[in-house]
C-alpha cells in the first residue's frame, strides 16, 4: 500500500511544480547571496570615495560606475539591498507577530473582546495609508530602526482579520472546545492550536509583505523619510534620479538600483504566489 503524503509534502510538491515560483527562487537566491556576502569578494566599500572616478560610467574598476562623489555604485547597490532586506524582514516579523496576536485574541477572547478588538482594527484600516505612513515617519525620524517600526505599524491589520477568520472556525472544533473546557488558558490555546492552524496564512502573508515592505522603504527613503545618506538603500539611490542631469547623463546611478528593486520585488511576489497556491487545499482537486 503506497504511503500517503502529508500536507506539507504535498504543498512542497505543488510549490516546486509552480514555474513562476521556481523562477522567483532562481532570481532571488543569487540576489540574497550577493547582498549578504559582497564584503567578502568585492574590494570597494559602499562609502569609499574615489575622487578620480566621479560620475564615471561602468569600467574595469567600478563595474556599475560611480556616483557624483566617486562612490562605487555596485557596492552601494549591494549594501542598499542588504539594508532594504533587513528593514523588510524586520518590519514583517514585527507586523506578523502583532497581526497574529490581535487576530487570535479577538477570536479566542469572547464576544466582548472580539467586538472591541475588531473595532480598533477597523479604525486602523480606515486611516489613509499614505498619510498615516508619512505622519509616522515624520514622528519616528529616519534610520533603520524607525523605518522598521513605521512599516510594521502600518502592515498588521489585514493579517489580523485573516487570522481571526481562520480561528473563528477553529474555536468551534471539538478539540478546542475540550481544551477550553479543561481550563486551557489563552497562551496554551494560541501556541497549541492557533499558531499551527494559521501557519499557512502567516507564511504566505510574510512572503508577500516582504515585497511590499521593500517598496515602502524605497518610497520613504526616496522622500527622505527612510534611510538617510550616506547609508545606502535602493530608495535613496533612486532619489538621485530627481536631478535632470543625473537622469539624462548618468543613468547608471539610478538604473541599477531600480533594476535590483524591480527584480527582487518580482521574485518575492512570484514565490509568494507559489506559496499561496501550494497551501491552497483546493489545488489537490485540480
Amino acid at each position: 500500500m503506497p504511503r500517503t503524503k502529508g500536507p506539507l509534502r504535498r504543498a512542497f510538491g505543488r510549490f516546486i511544480a509552480n514555474r513562476a515560483a521556481r523562477a522567483g527562487l532562481i532570481i532571488l537566491i543569487p540576489i540574497l547571496l550577493a547582498v549578504s556576502t559582497y564584503h567578502l569578494w568585492w574590494p570597494i566599500g559602499p562609502n569609499a570615495i574615489d575622487l578620480r572616478a566621479m560620475n564615471k560610467g561602468p569600467s574595469a574598476v567600478h563595474w556599475l560606475g560611480s556616483d557624483g562623489v566617486g562612490r562605487d555604485v555596485m557596492a552601494r547597490v549591494l549594501q542598499g539591498g542588504r539594508v532594504s532586506l533587513i528593514v523588510a524582514v524586520g518590519s514583517v516579523a514585527i507586523s506578523t507577530v502583532i497581526g497574529f496576536l490581535v487576530g487570535a485574541i479577538a477570536s479566542f477572547g469572547g464576544r466582548v473582546v472580539d467586538s472591541t478588538v475588531m473595532r480598533l482594527v477597523d479604525l486602523a484600516m480606515t486611516l489613509p495609508p499614505v498619510i498615516f505612513l508619512l505622519v509616522l515617519a515624520s514622528i519616528a525620524g529616519t534610520g533603520i530602526m524607525p523605518t522598521i517600526l513605521v512599516i510594521s505599524l502600518l502592515s498588521w491589520p489585514v493579517l489580523s482579520r485573516m487570522v481571526r477568520a481562520r480561528l473563528m472556525e477553529l474555536r468551534e472544533r471539538d478539540f478546542v472546545v475540550a481544551a477550553r473546557g479543561m481550563g486551557a488558558r489563552m497562551p496554551h490555546l494560541l501556541l497549541r492550536h492557533g499558531l499551527p492552524n494559521s501557519i499557512d496564512i502567516l507564511v504566505v502573508y510574510a512572503t508577500l509583505q516582504i515585497a511590499n515592505a521593500i517598496l515602502l522603504e524605497a518610497g520613504l527613503s526616496f522622500l527622505g523619510l527612510g534611510i538617510p545618506p550616506p547609508e545606502a538603500s535602493w530608495g535613496n539611490m533612486l532619489n538621485l534620479a530627481r536631478s535632470t542631469i543625473v537622469l539624462e547623463q548618468y543613468p547608471w546611478q539610478w538604473m541599477f538600483p531600480g533594476a535590483a528593486l524591480v527584480l527582487t520585488v518580482l521574485a518575492i511576489n512570484f514565490i509568494g504566489d507559489g506559496l499561496r497556491d501550494a497551501f491552497d487545499p483546493r489545488s489537490d482537486l485540480n
